[in-house]
């Protein structure tokens, strides 16, 4: 059974709970780890969601709508994400996670969507804490993705599908050596992946939370088996 790095956050649970559906062993990882000892002997690396990122981390200053930011979060997690790297380990990247990955590989991000992207579409959609499935808005993916296919089947031959979504903050300028697999129809940017790697691929909505019905179950599927194949290799 693949060991699965995860990163604490606030709402822990679902991320628990889908890599154990999935088949996979959690360790649960946070700052005042030595990024070393969080990673060792674990096959693959799950980032969270939560807090804004820094703008000091990628050489912007801060807008007013960036709140709750926590420096030592963000300097532990581009610290794991850049370790996770150097290793070959997979990553499976969600909401903050696709942030902070962005930017620990040389990335940006749009700082706040409603003021500086100009669209009418809602990313931070309010819902009832007993239902954070319900979806927000569609997300177009490239055909030509690992996303793609473990979501085959959910696609069902189409190019698109209706996630759910919470974040007011997204990735702006790609970091290096990634590719943008989905976006919604705004533009704004829901997917990326390092297709170079074994298993590399960040999300902007919450897959998570979907771990009782299984609809993005795939997406765990295909992150453990990885993580089984690099634990395989370390070994």
């Amino acid at each position: 059974m693949a060991v699965i790095a995860v990163t604490s956050c606030a709402k822990l649970e679902d991320y628990k709970q889908a890599v154990l559906h999935a088949g996979g062993e959690v360790r649960i990882v946070e700052h005042g780890m030595d990024v070393t000892d969080a990673l060792r002997d674990v096959g693959g690396l799950l980032m969270t969601g939560g807090d804004d990122v820094s703008p000091s981390r990628y050489g912007e200053s801060k807008h007013p709508a960036t709140v709750e930011v926590a420096p030592e979060r963000d300097e532990f997690e581009i610290a794991l994400v850049r370790e996770a790297r150097r290793l070959g380990l997979p990553i499976f990247a969600i909401c903050r996670g696709i942030q902070v990955m962005n930017v620990a590989c040389g990335g940006t991000l749009v700082q706040d969507i409603p003021t500086q992207a100009k669209t009418a579409l809602d990313h931070s959609f309010k819902v009832p804490p007993h239902k954070p499935f319900d979806y927000a808005h569609d997300v177009w993916v490239d055909d030509n993705s690992l996303l793609a296919r473990l979501m085959s089947e959910r696609l069902n031959g189409s190019d698109s599908c209706a996630v759910n979504s919470r974040h007011h903050q997204a990735v702006k300028d790609i970091a290096p050596g990634f590719k943008v697999v989905a976006t919604a129809p705004d533009g704004i940017i829901e997917a990326i992946e390092d297709q170079s790697a074994r298993f590399c691929l960040g999300v902007q909505w919450h897959p998570e939370n979907f771990w009782r019905t299984g609809e993005f179950r795939p997406l765990f599927e295909g992150f453990i088996e990885a993580a089984g194949a690099a634990s395989e290799v370390r070994r």
